[in-house]
């Protein structure tokens, strides 16, 4: 009888609290008690923000193409992700921007060359089987845009390597096709590129610009740095996965790139060429497919960097950032596992 009347005092109490809430708008929730303004749609339009000067950058130099290849990404992102998740009967998150974002990662991947079916086929594979089928955003343990790109290059290799020069203009006219200088460098070697270039100061400066052949996301350095600073400023990466990943792969380059010897390598060609900083800033960094503890992230951008490496060097394919980013994914849970941090105050067993 006690008891009753005390659980009939304490529900009261609660009616009260709960009503008092109501009126001052208290909301109590469970901890960790968090106030930030900050929302998965707001870092996903920021970081897609963040990517408009490459975009640019790419438009610039490969033309209106880049622009159908781009658009033709977002829409089949857009449209992969509206159907599967109204088939399914979830509620449409097409607002939250992470199938913008997607797309648009997966256009920077594409060369400007393509036919329209490419774009389209490659976006559903990385947003309705890469992201929705395994659960939705959070859930996918690969990179979506990386894996739309993987599914282009193995169904359509030649489409994937063919690659347009950089014009410079918007006349739309088709531009003469050409090597990127990692193929160069892989074929022919670092003397064939500095005389393609002509001096090693013009390749770097070439290579800082963004005019070389390559996907749509190889172009300016520069641009994809001012992205990146912004990105680190906001707080929504840190400098671990990306200085581990470019310090990987210039060792690497360093020590083993050289044809006349260990050491006699060129750290800096590797760094500038191919799709490295966006990889390193943009995909490697993915919140959901990289690891969360602060070592476990400086071990994943090592053995991205050190995948990367390798693959050029030794492997059949000039560039080995996509490869080496969705290698590294697979290791993620164990990486997590294995640098999992300590329960404050909880005893170690023996």
């Amino acid at each position: 009888m006690l008891r009753h009347r005390l659980n009939l005092k304490d529900g009261k109490i609660i009616r009260k609290i709960m009503e008092a809430g109501k009126e001052n708008k208290l909301i109590v929730s469970v901890s960790p008690h968090i106030k930030s303004s900050e929302s998965v749609d707001k870092i996903m339009w920021t970081v897609t923000a963040t990517l408009l000067p490459t975009f640019v950058m790419g438009v610039y130099y490969f033309g209106p193409k880049a622009v159908i290849v781009t658009l033709l990404c977002i829409i089949g992102s857009l449209l992969s992700e509206y159907f599967v998740q109204k088939l399914a009967g979830k509620d449409i998150s097409l607002k939250d921007g992470s199938a913008v974002l997607t797309g648009l990662l997966l256009g920077m991947n594409m060369p400007s060359t393509l036919p329209f079916y490419i774009p389209l086929l490659s976006s559903f594979v990385a947003v309705a089987i890469t992201k929705q089928l395994f659960g939705g955003l959070g859930y996918n343990i690969f990179n979506p845009a990386l894996m739309g790109r993987a599914f282009a290059l193995i169904t359509w290799p030649r489409a994937m390597t063919t690659w347009a020069e950089p014009i410079a203009n918007f006349t739309g006219m088709d531009a003469k096709t050409t090597a990127t200088p990692l193929g160069i460098l892989k074929e022919q070697g670092l003397d064939k590129l500095l005389e393609v270039f002509g001096s090693k100061m013009h390749l770097y400066s070439e290579l800082l610009l963004g005019h070389r052949a390559g996907s749509l996301g190889e172009t300016s350095v520069i641009a994809i740095l001012i992205g990146a600073a912004f990105l680190l400023l906001r707080g929504y990466i840190t400098l671990r996965i990306p200085a581990a990943f470019l310090a990987a792969v210039a060792a690497g380059a360093w020590v083993f790139g050289g044809k006349q010897g260990i050491f006699t390598g060129d750290p800096l060609v590797h760094v500038l060429s191919g799709g490295l900083m966006l990889g390193a800033f943009y995909m490697a960094t993915d919140y959901v497919t990289c690891p969360t503890t602060k070592k476990g992230q400086m071990l994943f951008g090592a053995g991205c960097g050190l995948l990367t490496i390798l693959i050029r060097l030794k492997a059949g394919y000039p560039e080995g950032v996509m490869f080496s980013i969705l290698i590294m994914n697979c290791f993620t849970p164990l990486i997590d596992r294995g640098f999992r941090t300590e329960v404050f105050g909880a005893k170690k067993k023996a």
